[in-house]
């Protein structure tokens, strides 16, 4: 039995550890249903007592009063990384409340019943949502003009990739035939994501690779693998469903993303309040919204941090929020509630 599992069956250790994390207690927390962060944070105290000394004298990873606080901390927290818009440094370590945010979303994913699909059924998604579209004024002498763009929209995939994907928007209903060649990250199947590697350092991997091709020398991309990582990952995350077990490695791999931090509040495009993790790229935020009492994703959206072309400070660019999943029989069959 590891020293984690040690951590969550006896009493004796568990009261040990939570000792030896000064100041921390239940009402200082930040969020409710504390437990995942108290199991999180011996999982990580227990991990460090079994690391190598030259690792620990490199980085030690020790939850002192200063660490836990910084954590709990949100509002501060959340200024020092990028909320006045700057781009995080590229060395930056993730926020350790995204972090721990991001382990109690995994965890939350994980207890998740894993859907039953067969193959030749749809994974059905339904999105509400907008992006902005920058467009010259006529006689404007090249002064732009942004304007918000509908993006909402009901997504049928195919399970195994057979039949394509069904997309239906205020506009009426198209169907792409199956890709000719393998699925991919950026154009998945339910059946492909169920082959992806669950450990977080595997899976982290595999996603730097495939944004590498993507995004590569000729692209002409100036993002850097970082961001095109957790966008890369945000977008999955958005747009099907994924494996129980799946979705909570995204999660923790995403966590070890440098430059991910917390945001103590965010709004989806369906107006619900949540709690975000987020990435500052040059002058814009991306976020991931997630419920705070159930932690499922919402939704997530885009926020320039300067004024631009696109609009003020503060101007929420896109925003899409998951409003609707399930398994149907076939293209614009609705799922039973």
């Amino acid at each position: 039995m590891s020293a984690a599992d040690d951590a969550r069956t006896e009493p004796h250790v568990r009261n040990e550890l939570l000792q030896r994390l000064p100041g921390l207690r239940d009402e200082e927390l930040p969020f409710h249903d504390h437990e995942p962060i108290k199991e999180y944070l011996m999982r990580e105290v227990a991990r460090s007592n079994r690391a190598a000394a030259p690792r620990r004298s490199r980085r030690p990873l020790l939850f002192s009063m200063g660490v836990v606080a910084a954590a709990c901390a949100v509002a501060v927290t959340f200024t020092l990384n990028g909320a006045d818009g700057g781009e995080p440094a590229k060395a930056a370590r993730p926020d350790p409340a995204a972090v721990q945010l991001l382990d109690r979303v995994a965890l939350a994913a994980a207890s998740l019943p894993k859907p039953s699909v067969r193959s030749g059924q749809f994974m059905y998604t339904k999105t509400v949502g907008h992006s902005t579209t920058l467009s010259e004024i006529p006689g404007g002498g090249g002064r732009m003009e942004a304007f918000p763009s509908d993006q909402s929209a009901e997504r049928w995939l195919s399970v195994d990739g057979s039949a394509g994907v069904t997309t239906r928007t205020a506009t009426g209903s198209e169907t792409r035939p199956p890709d000719v060649g393998p699925p991919t990250l950026n154009s998945p199947t339910y059946r492909f994501l169920e082959t992806l590697p669950t450990d977080p350092d595997q899976l982290l991997k595999v996603i730097y690779e495939d944004t590498r091709k993507q995004h590569g020398a000729d692209s002409g991309s100036t993002t850097g693998p970082d961001q095109q990582a957790f966008v890369a990952i945000g977008d999955l995350l958005r747009s099907v469903e994924a494996p129980p077990g799946l979705s909570a490695a995204l999660y923790r791999a995403a966590a070890r993303i440098p430059g991910v931090v917390l945001i103590p509040e965010s709004k989806d495009a369906a107006g619900r309040t949540g709690v975000a993790v987020a990435r500052v790229h040059n002058t814009e935020r991306t976020e991931w919204i997630f419920d705070k009492q159930s932690l499922r994703l919402l939704g997530s959206r885009e926020v320039a941090l300067e004024d631009s072309d696109w609009g003020k400070a503060g101007t929420v660019l896109t925003s899409v929020a998951v409003v609707g999943r399930g398994v149907t029989d076939r293209p614009e069959q609705l799922p039973t509630p």
